[in-house]
């Protein structure tokens, strides 16, 4: 070993221990509803260093990475035996994602990869690319994963090389390591934003969906829907009821799908779902919340106008700048909601806060009201309460 690929060896190692030990620390920009944190919980500098170096210097005697990693994004997320657990997508540089999984003692930083990454039962010899997976812990008694299955669009004309063609995938397991693969959901639509509720409804799997015409637009689609399935080893989804809509000059006129399975409150199920709207630098997603009914998930009880959360800061650049994206987070026994979302296809971060915040969030905060008159008037109804209540205690 020449002590050029000692020192090139020892640094690198260094330098990604430092990064995982890193604290993180909350932000002091604060709206009372999720706070921010300093740094990104899981960059592309936290993939193992043995899984991109060779590190036998007489095949590597340059130290040149042989195997390099372009993002990580988009994870699931779940709390399993006290670990806070992220099912990262990692992509490569050669455009291919696959799942690893990270683990942190408490959901804020220190994250750390799994010796190995996820190796799921391969069934298809046309699924190109997998990714954006989302992890539901069902009342069967197992842990579901519902992910993107990407293929070459079957019907793609001759030296079409860009039409894709989406479907979701499920995987199931009992302890992350062992992964059962069931077949992909069959729908009459284009489906790769497809979340598993976490409990029966009517004795039957529900599921909810996102039809699209194509691979990138909604077209008539008219944002996340909800169906139910007998079987989940044969998941047929036979029809849809749309649950949550796109509206005209908001932020999920051009698209929206759900997040990350909802969290189950005394008040309803709470959901977290992306919108999408075009601007002159192209799409923009932002993160949004949601109240649905206890007794029945698919009926709306609650929804805030605007975002929850959108891109700042540096979080507005990477691989595909402005865009926040949110398929996993854990709710903690007392409360605590910690939020996972990547950044411009590039990071992953957390940000923080509680089921009684974002309950309070969605009863109390204004619907949008559609037109521009209609927020000034929600406005000056707050601004006449405030004053009245200053009045009194003048």
């Amino acid at each position: 070993m020449t002590e050029h690929f000692q020192q090139r060896l020892e640094t690198i190692i260094r330098e990604q221990e430092l990064l995982i030990a890193k604290t993180n620390t909350p932000i002091a920009d604060y709206n009372g509803i999720v706070r921010r944190y300093q740094h990104p919980v899981i960059t592309r500098k936290h993939v193992p260093i043995s899984w991109r170096y060779d590190l036998d210097p007489r095949t590597n005697p340059l130290f040149i990475e042989r195997i390099g990693i372009n993002t990580t994004l988009n994870a699931g997320a779940i709390k399993w035996k006290d670990r806070y657990l992220l099912m990262v997508r990692v992509e490569g540089v050669d455009r291919k994602s696959f799942f690893a999984i990270a683990e942190s003692p408490n959901g804020i930083d220190q994250f750390c990869f799994w010796p190995r990454p996820v190796s799921l039962p391969d069934l298809s010899p046309a699924e190109t690319n997998i990714y954006d997976i989302r992890l539901t812990e069902h009342e069967d008694g197992w842990i579901y994963g519902i992910f993107c299955s990407e293929r070459q669009h079957p019907d793609a004309a001759p030296g079409d090389l860009t039409a894709a063609f989406a479907s979701s995938g499920i995987v199931r397991t009992k302890d992350f390591i062992h992964w059962e693969r069931l077949p992909n959901i069959q729908a009459c639509s284009q489906q790769r934003n497809v979340v598993l509720h976490p409990e029966f409804v009517q004795g039957r799997y529900a599921f909810y969906t996102r039809p699209q015409d194509n691979f990138i637009l909604a077209g008539k689609g008219e944002g996340i829907g909800w169906a139910l399935v007998d079987d989940i080893r044969n998941p047929v989804i036979r029809s849809e009821t749309i649950i949550n809509n796109r509206h005209y000059h908001t932020i999920k006129e051009l698209k929206n799908g759900e997040g990350p399975p909802p969290i189950k409150t005394s008040r309803g199920w709470l959901h977290l779902a992306h919108g999408v709207r075009g601007c002159a630098s192209g799409l923009r997603y932002v993160l949004y919340v949601y109240l649905t009914s206890l007794e029945d998930p698919s009926v709306l009880i609650a929804e805030p106008g605007g975002y929850l959360l959108a891109p700042e800061n540096e979080e507005r650049t990477g691989d595909v700048s402005n865009v926040l994206f949110s398929n996993g987070w854990i709710a903690d026994e007392d409360g605590t909601l910690y939020i996972y979302y990547a950044s411009s296809d590039t990071r992953m971060h957390v940000a923080v806060s509680s089921t009684d915040r974002l309950l309070d969030y969605c009863l109390h905060t204004p619907r949008d009201g559609f037109r521009s008159a209609e927020s000034v008037r929600q406005i000056n109804e707050l601004i006449d309460k405030n004053n009245a209540f200053l009045e009194q205690y003048a």
